[in-house]
């Protein structure tokens, strides 16, 4: 079961929905949520457990949307949500799970039907034609689907859900940064070489642990539409030869159309050469080396790299003409932990977001993860104890901040001491 909201759960259509889901659909076809699909059609969709999913609201359905399967193509069928619950975001969650699980099915195409007030034309009517509202026809291609579908499954590779980037929570300036300097000259290349940008092939993201590098790349993948690879040192050093791996990996990623390469860690493949350097290593970094440059000749590629200890790589590995950027990623500020406490916490006027801010300092988003899941399952625990389940829902300020007691930071004063060295020594923005 997913959480999409604060008001709602989003479930896998199941055989006891059917009753709840045909009433949704019949009572709600005349509030604008028709469809050129009939009631019956949607019954034998549900029926013969084509993709759907359910929106369940303290227990009951209020929303749902399902679709039919035909090979590479998907049509949406119907999203209908009950009264009084539209213009809250729960349409475009519904449709999110519903086209998530599409993408499982290796569909490529999704379409929508809906009626749309035009008129037909007058020959049509002269011909016998009975008046019907027209067909506005939605369509969205879903890339890396046939032969490329199959090499990104090799390579351990998906397409991510497409609200990453929205459900970041804080660390605005980074994302603000992030979003500047290379989304948005990669969604919008024209409108940048016009203006003599270059799109960034290969960025670095360093900072402490826990500070939420990979969630960046992620939820950069995921605003782009790419595919998403991870390449995995300890994995491809299994191999044997991990500098063999390396190209061969990178091989076989030149044959995707489009994709965001992410190697975390990767100071275990480039780290500086010379003495001290782990045996065998230089000719693993020496191999990266060559490959980069030649990564950086597609239109629609992009490497990121994630480090903990920036001061750890290879200086010819992040030098410029390799790497666009040097991006630091730190722990969020009091204004990026409140927004990610607010989250947590769902906006409730009863939580005190400012003592969680305070008593939370150098928390990573991972850290206030861990201590939120903490204090919801202190909450849940304490409503199982409840005779009758009367309990207050949700974690009170006290659950959090015990939580937070209880959790040891990632992050220490002298991580932060370096982490500021580092910014000024080697951050390219």
């Amino acid at each position: 079961m997913h959480r999409a909201g604060s008001e709602w759960l989003i479930h896998d259509y199941r055989e006891d929905d059917l009753a709840a889901v045909v009433h949704l659909i019949d009572t709600t076809a005349e509030l604008g949520q028709e469809s050129v699909f009939s009631l019956a059609e949607c019954i034998t969709a549900l029926t013969s457990r084509q993709p759907a999913v359910v929106a369940v609201s303290d227990g009951t359905p209020i929303g749902a949307a399902l679709a039919h399967v035909a090979g590479e193509r998907a049509w949406v069928m119907r999203i209908a949500i009950a009264p009084g619950r539209r213009g809250r975001g729960l349409a475009s969650a519904l449709l999110r799970e519903l086209e998530r699980r599409l993408l499982e099915r290796r569909v490529r195409r999704i379409a929508y039907v809906l009626p749309a007030e035009e008129l037909l034309g007058e020959g049509l009517h002269n011909a016998g034609y009975t008046r019907r509202p027209a067909a506005a026809y939605f369509e969205k291609d879903e890339p890396q689907a046939g032969p490329a579908a199959g090499l990104l499954e090799e390579l351990g590779g998906r397409l991510l859900p497409g609200d990453l980037w929205e459900r970041m929570a804080g660390m605005e300036a980074e994302k603000s940064l992030i979003e500047r300097r290379v989304v948005l000259p990669l969604a919008e290349p024209e409108r940048a070489a016009r203006h003599g940008v270059r799109p960034p092939r290969a960025v670095a993201l360093f900072g402490p642990p826990g500070t939420g590098k990979t969630t960046f790349a992620r939820a950069v993948a995921s605003r782009l539409g790419w595919p998403f690879v991870e390449l995995l040192p300890s994995r491809l050093a299994d191999e044997g030869n991990l500098a063999a791996a390396l190209r061969t990996a990178f091989a076989r990623i030149a044959q995707l159309e489009r994709v965001l390469v992410f190697i975390d860690e990767v100071e275990e493949i480039a780290p500086v050469r010379g003495e001290g350097a782990p045996s065998g290593m230089h000719g693993v970094t020496n191999e990266l080396l060559k490959l980069i440059p030649g990564f950086r000749e597609g239109e629609e590629r992009l490497l990121v790299c994630a480090t903990n200890s920036v001061r750890s790589l290879d200086s010819a590995f992040v030098r410029h003409g390799r790497f666009d950027y040097l991006i630091p990623i730190g722990t969020p500020d009091a204004a990026a932990r409140s927004a990610i406490w607010s989250r947590y916490a769902q906006a409730r006027a009863d939580v005190d977001l400012a003592a969680l801010v305070a008593a939370s300092e150098l928390f990573t988003p991972a850290d206030i993860e861990h201590a939120a899941r903490s204090a919801a399952q202190a909450a849940f625990e304490r409503d199982l104890g409840t005779p009758g389940g009367a309990a207050e829902a949700g974690a009170t300020t006290d659950d959090y901040l015990a939580a937070i007691a209880q959790c040891r930071p990632t992050v220490t004063p002298a991580m932060i001491e370096q982490f500021t060295a580092d910014i000024a020594s080697h951050a390219r923005v």
